[in-house]
Formats: structure tokens, C-alpha cells, sequence
């Protein structure tokens, strides 16, 4: 059903209804998806620091991301001249940054943080693009398990209902 500003699209998580103001344009596609252009980032539960990156053409292509700096403070990322051209943006502070999180079917103390391919999104321009990072002696995924086992407090599980 498409009505004006609203439409629906089959999700990972169910049908839902998006406002077309909603999708970010990726120039570039995802890394493995060059094709796939339009997105819409989804909360997943009321205040859930998990997020549904959903593709709007693709309902099979959807990817939890999360803000990295909650898990590990110290991530850095850059983004080069080209690539703040495209988000349209000047400093990197103009941006949300994502990674994807990866969660093994029936094991969920293997969710992984993928640090080596963040998403850089442009919310006031809905602009974003994946850009994979060297991380220099750095692991490129991490456990959610052994952040917390490395002396942060608590989880949070995944919920998409």
C-alpha cells in the first residue's frame, strides 16, 4: 500500500509502514549490494541502541547496525575529501556512523560489531555510504561478549518485536 509520503515494504523484521522522507540514498550501495541504492534505518525496540538497516527495494537485504562508540569508545574512523564531497558534508562530526552487527542464527553470544566496514550516514541530507576502514593492528570484528567480560555492565538483547 502506497499512499503519498507513506508506503509499505516487506522487512527482515515484517511489512511496515515508512514515510518516504525516511529513505537515505546510498550512491554507492553496500559493500557486496552495489545495487542497492535506497535504505531506511528502523528502530528496532523504544530504546534500543539496535537499529534495522532496511533496504527498501531488497526485502531480504537488511543489516542491525549500531553507533560503535557505546561498545568501544576508542574506535576511529576516516572519511576522505571524496567521501565528504558525496555525504556532502565538511567534518565528520556532521555524521551518524554505524556499524553492522552480525549475529550467528542460534548464537547469540557470538554477536559481532563489524568495525572494518562502518556506515557513514548524512541524516539531514539523507546521504550514506559504506566506507571500509584500515585499521592498523586492529581487529576488524569484535564480540559483543568480550566487551562486556572486559568490564562493562549488563547487555542487551536483540529484539525485533
Amino acid at each position: 500500500m502506497e499512499n503519498g509520503q507513506i508506503m509499505e515494504i516487506p522487512s527482515k523484521i515484517g511489512r511496515m509502514e515508512i514515510s518516504r522522507e525516511r529513505i537515505i540514498h546510498f550512491p554507492r550501495g553496500l559493500v557486496g549490494y552495489p545495487q542497492a541504492r535506497k535504505f531506511v534505518l528502523v528502530q528496532l525496540k523504544g530504546n534500543s541502541t539496535f537499529l534495522l538497516l532496511q533496504s527498501v527495494d531488497n526485502h531480504q537485504l537488511g543489516l542491525f547496525v549500531v553507533e560503535p562508540f557505546g561498545f568501544v569508545p576508542d574506535y576511529q574512523v576516516q572519511v576522505g575529501n571524496t567521501e565528504e564531497k558525496i555525504l556532502r558534508v565538511r567534518t565528520i562530526d556532521e555524521l551518524t556512523i554505524l556499524v553492522s552487527v552480525s549475529i550467528p542464527p542460534g548464537k547469540p553470544e557470538q554477536t559481532a560489531l563489524n568495525l572494518a566496514g562502518p556506515i557513514f550516514v548524512n541524516t539531514r541530507e539523507k546521504i550514506g555510504l559504506q566506507i571500509p576502514q584500515l585499521l592498523m593492528g586492529k581487529p576488524g570484528q569484535v564480540y559483543v561478549r568480550d566487551i562486556y567480560a572486559g568490564g562493562k555492565e549488563g547487555s542487551e538483547e536483540i529484539d525485533a518485536g
